[in-house]
């Protein structure tokens, strides 16, 4: 039907109306044929188009897409990090029944820029200790002005969760069990409903994690070739030893040494290549990629030595408790001196300064299991990380003021550490003192907790703000290219003396173009000094020469 009456449709200059004996009325044959179109005219609307043109028409925006959650599974953008880059979306839909076009492929551009990314494009295209903040001259692969897949916003550290948590199992089990605790009548309950609670988190973290490496296997790769993002590999295989260590004893006394052996083996290959990295320099060396997030690497030998040590092994337990003696003596002092080349940690990322005070606290446990006593050995390295919490304790003010992320969750595992690392020192030295000192640091580790995992529901399924789009997975393998440009413009304003002078800015701007200038370096050096000289004030004749050290340098 028409969209108004006859005489005001026909009025409008690009409608046209089609009879049966196909002649056409112009506006300016209305009077004549009015009687005759009212009769036999026919209106016919626009078809919808279908197919190819119907996403051509949708692609570039004259058509609105009918079902907005259809278009964004429709989202090719993504593709170039999916295992199967979308094919599996195809299949699944073409066993329900509902045939898919076959489209002509696009983005081919991006899928080849989906390569194995050098250790120096991460340097180069990051920034930041953690390198989580892109540069302001990069790109990246996906959008930014849109909210990413799930999977593709779920890191590795992830797993810090089930640290925490599975900690909080151990720490129970050895308040239920020790002696210097008795007076507490800390039931075995506890212990049991807290290692139910971490195996099924584990299970479900491990789970989504196992989603990503199925279906975005490239954003895996990514991480794993990441030179800080790497040290959380290892947290998996140490909230396994973790449940081992704190399995309640209802269910096993003791483990068959063939699951220690399992669970190391991972760990040990990791080593090989992280420590190996540090050692052989290059991009990767310690110097470069040190972060308090390294004690990751090193926590896992002391872990592996204290539950290898529980189930009655020698040698292999020792082998990484030597292991990780020596990294962890070399990370410390690099960690500790603060090298010029290192930079400042940002505000959110002072909670993972307690990591510090989770290896020397496992090392003193594992190796009063490897002695069998508490002797000097595990003393001196429990009051290295007495010293450490302490140390950072005190320090209120750079532990508040920032937001909310993950990385929250370096508070849980070292100062549940340090509680049972102080419980068995006090089963050695038994006094009012450590008692008391034990029950002080259970309490402050379980209430730490308790106040992280309600945080991270309330983040996760309330605000939904806990897992934002990954920048440093969705990186470009090409180096921006460099904008030469000459600005030949001036600041300031100019005085009675017709004097001028050259802005700061402009000085940067001159400095950035002799960075990228392929002049050779004796040429550079001239007019950087020429041109620094121009920041004082010269005179009319002085302007025409700065003009002439303009053209030299170009």
């Amino acid at each position: 039907m028409p969209p108004s009456p006859m005489e005001v449709h026909l009025e409008r200059g690009k409608r046209v109306l089609f009879r049966d004996d196909a002649s056409l009325i112009k506006n300016g044959d209305v009077a004549t044929s009015q009687n005759a179109s009212a009769k036999q005219g026919k209106f016919y609307s626009q078809p919808i188009p279908t197919r190819s043109a119907f996403h051509e028409a949708v692609r570039s925006g004259k058509f609105p897409p009918t079902n907005p959650r259809n278009s964004k599974l429709k989202d090719k953008r993504f593709d170039s990090f999916k295992t199967w880059s979308g094919k599996l979306e195809s299949q699944l839909s073409n066993l329900r029944g509902k045939q898919q076009e076959t489209e002509p492929e696009v983005n081919n551009q991006k899928k080849a820029d989906v390569e194995p990314l050098p250790v120096d494009r991460y340097f180069d295209a990051l920034e930041g200790p953690e390198l989580e903040t892109l540069r302001s001259s990069e790109e990246l692969l996906l959008p930014e002005d849109k909210r990413w897949p799930f999977l593709l916003r779920y890191p590795i550290s992830s797993f810090g969760i089930c640290l925490g948590v599975s900690s909080q199992a151990i720490m129970w089990k050895t308040l239920a069990t020790s002696a210097s605790t008795k007076f507490l009548h800390v039931s075995p309950n506890v212990n049991l409903i807290l290692w139910c609670i971490s195996l099924a988190l584990t299970v479900i973290v491990a789970f989504m994690y196992s989603l990503k490496i199925i279906f975005y296997f490239e954003a895996v790769r990514r991480e794993y070739y990441h030179p800080i993002r790497v040290n959380f590999f290892f947290a998996p295989w140490i909230v396994c030893l973790f449940l081992a260590q704190g399995i309640p004893p209802s269910f096993a006394q003791n483990l068959h040494a063939a699951a220690w052996y399992i669970l190391m083996t991972p760990i040990f290959c990791l080593e090989l290549k992280i420590y190996g990295q540090w050692m052989s320099g290059g991009q990767r060396r310690l110097s470069k990629v040190a972060n308090p997030s390294n004690h990751l690497s090193i926590v896992g030998n002391f872990v592996g030595a204290l539950l290898g040590a529980s189930m009655g092994l020698k040698e292999g337990p020792l082998f990484f408790f030597a292991v990780g003696l020596a990294h962890y003596t070399v990370l410390f002092v690099t960690l500790y001196q603060r090298l010029p080349t290192n930079e400042t940690l940002p505000k959110e990322l002072h909670p993972v300064f307690f990591l510090f005070v989770a290896a020397p606290s496992v090392a003193s446990m594992a190796w009063a299991r490897i002695q069998g006593s508490f002797d000097y050995a595990s003393r001196i390295a429990y009051f290295i990380a007495m010293f450490l919490y302490f140390s950072l304790a005190v320090r209120v003010n750079f532990f508040r003021g920032f937001r909310f992320s993950l990385a929250w969750w370096a508070y849980t595992f070292p100062m549940t550490g340090a509680s049972i690392a102080t419980i068995k020192y006090s089963n050695e030295v038994t006094n009012i003192v450590t008692k008391s000192l034990s029950v002080i640091l259970c309490c402050i580790a379980t209430l730490t907790v308790i106040a992280l995992l309600m945080t991270t529901m309330f983040h996760a399924f309330v605000r939904g703000d806990l897992f934002p789009n990954d920048i440093p997975i969705a990186i470009s393998d090409r180096k921006p290219k460099a904008v030469r440009k000459w600005y030949h413009r001036r600041s300031g304003s100019s005085d009675n003396k017709g004097h001028w002078r050259l802005g700061s800015s402009d000085s940067k701007d001159i400095e950035n173009y002799l960075k990228f200038s392929n002049s050779d370096g004796k040429d550079v050096e001239a007019c950087v000094t020429s041109l620094s000289s121009t920041t004082k004030e010269v005179d009319t004749c002085g302007s025409t020469e700065v003009q002439k050290n303009h053209t030299d340098c170009g």
